[in-house]
């Protein structure tokens, strides 16, 4: 059978309407020798498809198709793919171009590069639109497309590509590991992966939650101890300089006492944001981190590198996320957005699957 010209997705027209979707044909890029077309199989359901649709990162033009932790099969790959052949189980995650050749893409580190194409609500240079994973198919640049190892099932693997990639690369290049004290702060989508991943790599793990009922859990993915700091006002009177990192996964830090969180970090620790809530963080004043040399961060994303070691560690240390499932389709794209936006709706990432169901399943 020929490879499809068009794709199909499940889209939402505006922020007003971002919980109504409705099947709707996409035109992907034109196809070039880099690229690689997946029949998808299962589609994460992010947090940032929920900042999108209801505009919370801001207005968009539709129809819009999210979702970029998208795990399938490869069908058809261009003349200069070397990695990756047709019948690969592959992943795409939320970006899926970069020039390569700037310097910032040569110093390994593509996710910033300016020219940068994500993986939806995005344009490429020459116009075409990048569509999401919400879909029949995805069409990617090979160095943005990675096997997926087999000792991941597709479902546990999706999340990894945005969830995980996002809260992996900067505990690697924080050089946590033996030796490193770090705090997790929440307990969620990010939180609950970003637990695992200090883990593994060999540091002291706590965990700072508000929510006390989450402990065993959080516990039960290694840390070695809890922090509610809805407990006590005081919370941090005990873990002044105590932590070399702070890993922050929690979505309303728009309510934080940043000068509490800061005071707990040694010396020249750091803040991490690891998520891009929808509104600002809380005035801050300088005093509140020079009195220990605080630093503040963020990041996008990893590279390409990193992508595949995380993904080896998953397989290697059976490292994956807590997922639920949801049916494709108009119904289950509506209980995803609407559970994910609801905040305690979801343990701890949802999996849109079925995708042959709704589509068809068809051999290449």
């Amino acid at each position: 059978m020929g490879y499809p010209e068009t794709f199909e997705g499940f889209v939402v027209d505006s922020p007003k309407t971002w919980n109504q979707f409705h099947r709707h044909e996409l035109k992907p890029k034109p196809f070039g020798d880099d690229d690689i077309d997946v029949q998808i199989e299962c589609c994460g359901v992010c947090g940032s498809d929920i900042h999108t649709v209801t505009g919370g990162w801001g207005d968009f033009e539709g129809p819009l198709c999210v979702g970029h932790e998208v795990v399938g099969k490869a069908i058809k790959v261009g003349k200069n793919v070397t990695e990756i052949k047709q019948g690969d189980r592959v992943g795409v995650g939320a970006q899926v171009w970069s020039c390569l050749k700037c310097d910032v893409c040569k110093s390994k580190n593509e996710q910033y590069c300016p020219h940068m194409v994500d993986t939806y609500n995005a344009n490429y240079e020459d116009g075409s639109t990048a569509h999401g994973g919400w879909a029949s198919h995805i069409r990617a640049h090979q160095y943005f497309t990675f096997k997926i190892p087999d000792a991941i099932p597709s479902h546990l693997a999706a999340p990894l590509l945005c969830a995980g990639i996002t809260t992996y690369s900067p505990l690697v290049r924080a050089n946590v590991g033996p030796g490193k004290t770090v705090g997790i702060i929440g307990v969620g989508g990010l939180g609950h992966l970003g637990i695992q991943w200090a883990r593994a790599l060999g540091a002291e793990v706590h965990v700072l939650t508000h929510s006390a009922y989450k402990a065993d859990d959080a516990k039960a993915l290694g840390a070695q101890n809890v922090i509610v700091t809805s407990d006590d006002e005081k919370w941090a009177e005990p873990y002044k300089f105590k932590f070399d990192f702070l890993l922050n996964c929690a979505d309303a830090t728009h309510k934080f006492d940043m000068k509490t969180y800061l005071s707990v970090l040694k010396v020249g620790g750091e803040f991490h944001m690891c998520g891009i809530p929808d509104k600002p963080l809380p005035p801050l004043e300088v005093l509140a981190f020079m009195q220990n040399g605080a630093k503040l961060s963020a990041n996008h994303l990893g590279n390409h590198q990193e992508m595949k070691a995380m993904l080896q560690l998953a397989a290697e240390k059976g490292i994956v996320p807590k997922v639920e499932t949801v049916q494709l389709g108009e119904d289950g794209c509506k209980e995803a957005v609407e559970r994910v936006k609801e905040g305690n709706k979801v343990h701890y990432r949802l999996t849109l699957t079925g995708f042959d169901k709704v589509f068809g399943k068809v051999e290449y």
